[in-house]
């Protein structure tokens, strides 16, 4: 069975790179923060999804994901009291949800209907999986990232707690790998399944990661292209409805233009002379200039 890794944002930043910077800058901290909030509140909501679809068999597989949800609940619970200790927002983070792009790109039909029972639990078993992935990707980063940082009291409280929440995390992934695998040794049909399926929820991961994060000039274009990863993913007969009914959303994409706007604006409000010196040349360059301006510190 194929091994499934998140991969970089847009090929070259990696989340060692991205925490360093977020680590670096208090608000943008607290706002991810925030963000992984958010995240494992909306996972107890999707997981008890997937349980009431099951209503109640197989038993063992129910009964693991009770469990997942109570962890879950207790990472959301960890971070809201840490956010609240810190002084920080507990509503729902600025921008673009990462779930919620998640989600938008999943063809529903696969959760519908008894004859698609055994393809929903695999794609819904892909889905925990790869997001999962990614999460642990982003706390070990995270915890790479602080203990790099200076060794404030702030810090300190924020690193203990993700390194509260990280082992669990591990955990999950590595369940998850052990459910897919189980489905997958049932027969070399099922094998082909499993991965089909998993490569799929590999790039709408990667297409939802970028959407939630990429404001830049092209992002749009940027989507459509994930877009069309994603559809070669699915049986070819799916492609044109899957498209036509995901492409305005897509190129038009109203949330992005907002929170180019409010991201604008906060720049300008923290510091005139950034915004115009680092924050528009981004804009239309694109990561290049970030990762020039690395290179020089470096040297």
């Amino acid at each position: 069975m194929k091994v499934a890794y998140p991969h970089k944002f847009r090929n070259s930043l990696g989340a060692r790179e991205i925490l360093k910077r977020v680590v670096s800058d208090r608000e943008i901290h607290l706002i991810t923060l925030n963000r992984y909030r958010y995240n494992e509140q909306r996972s107890c909501k999707d997981l008890t999804d997937l349980i009431e679809k099951l209503n109640g068999q197989p038993q063992e597989l129910v009964k693991d994901l009770s469990r997942h949800v109570a962890d879950e609940s207790r990472h959301a619970m960890w971070l809201t009291d840490l956010l609240v200790d810190l002084g920080a927002d507990i509503g729902k983070p600025p921008g673009m949800s990462y779930i919620d792009e998640f989600e938008r790109l999943i063809d529903w039909e696969f959760y519908v209907g008894e004859q698609n029972l055994e393809e929903g639990l695999i794609s819904s078993l892909a889905a925990i999986n790869v997001t999962e992935k990614r999460g642990c990707e982003y706390f070990s980063a995270h915890i790479y990232a602080l203990k790099a940082a200076p060794q404030t009291e702030e810090n300190s409280k924020i690193c203990q707690t993700i390194e509260r929440i990280f082992p669990e995390e591990a955990a999950h992934v590595r369940w998850g790998n052990r459910q897919l695998a189980k489905i997958a040794q049932k027969s070399p049909e099922h094998r082909l399944k499993v991965d089909r399926i998993k490569q799929k929820y590999v790039a709408i991961e990667q297409a939802a990661y970028e959407s939630g994060m990429d404001i830049l000039l092209g992002a749009e274009l940027r989507r459509l292209d994930h877009l069309l990863e994603v559809a070669k993913t699915i049986p070819v007969w799916q492609r044109p409805q899957y498209l036509m009914e995901r492409l305005p959303q897509a190129l038009l994409a109203p949330e992005l233009q907002q929170t180019r706007i409010n991201m604008a604006q906060r720049a300008w409000q923290r510091d005139p002379k950034d915004f115009v010196e680092k924050f528009v040349p981004m804009f239309f360059n694109g990561f290049k200039g970030i990762q020039l301006e690395d290179k020089k510190t470096s040297n």
